[in-house]
């Protein structure tokens, strides 16, 4: 196909899409009317992760699995698009993600948005998430017990969405999803499998924020992750 007419085909699913969610929000259930056939599947596709994952969300919104939850505001379970072609798994939660019910909103979040965007998407584009969903206490790194009971519900999400990609941010998601113990640092920039899924480590935007001269590597991370998703989407 030509790659001009599959350029203009991502940008319809991603305004039908766009449109869908927002009907959604309205609490309109579907979309009536006449449509092209494959364009009418990717809206019904869409409602279906979508309605997939919802359960996901309450039942994590009531989860009592391991003690962090006697102190959170409220869980943090993930947003974007359910169809998403490329996913960002962080760590955990901070206090505004806490407030907010959502993830990476803080300044880690802004520069995460900035680094979406410098790839050519937008948040909505995507989908993020963490491997905890309930804020550790002040912030510290999660403790293995609490990755223990966290981490079927971020496989899950990985199932639902099936993403053709996925950037692990940081030191602890990079270990949850690629199974090494080496650092992020050794890690990062390469590809590595998760059930068939490609995913690339590298820094997490907080790190950035505190390291500004390694916004140079995560941005080489970002171009590669680039290349290979176009690659991914236009391959059979």
């Amino acid at each position: 196909m030509n790659p001009a007419l599959q350029e203009e085909l991502r940008k319809l699913r991603r305004s039908l899409q766009g449109f869908l969610e927002a009907e959604k929000g309205f609490g309109v259930e579907a979309v009536m009317g006449k449509g092209v056939g494959r364009e009418k599947n990717v809206m019904h596709s869409v409602v279906s992760l979508d309605r997939n994952l919802e359960p996901l969300r309450q039942e994590v919104s009531v989860c009592i699995k391991c003690p962090l939850h006697q102190g959170r505001r409220q869980t943090v379970f993930g947003e974007g698009s359910p169809s998403a072609k490329l996913m960002f798994v962080g760590e955990a939660p901070g206090s505004e993600e806490d407030q907010q019910g959502r993830p990476f909103v803080g300044q880690a979040g802004k520069l995460l948005t900035k680094i979406i965007e410098a790839i050519g998407l937008k948040r909505e584009d995507v989908y993020i998430a963490n491997i905890i969903k309930c804020r550790p206490p002040g912030n510290r790194a999660p403790l293995p017990e609490e990755i223990h009971s966290c981490e079927p519900y971020l496989v899950r999400q990985i199932e639902f969405i099936r993403p053709r990609l996925i950037c692990a941010l940081g030191k602890y998601a990079a270990m949850v999803l690629v199974r090494k113990e080496e650092s992020i640092s050794l890690l990062r920039g390469n590809f590595y499998d998760y059930q068939g899924i490609p995913v690339m480590p590298t820094f997490h935007p907080a790190y950035l924020l505190r390291n500004p001269s390694a916004k140079r590597l995560v941005w080489e991370d970002m171009k590669k992750l680039k290349t290979t998703l176009e690659k991914l989407e236009t391959s059979p």
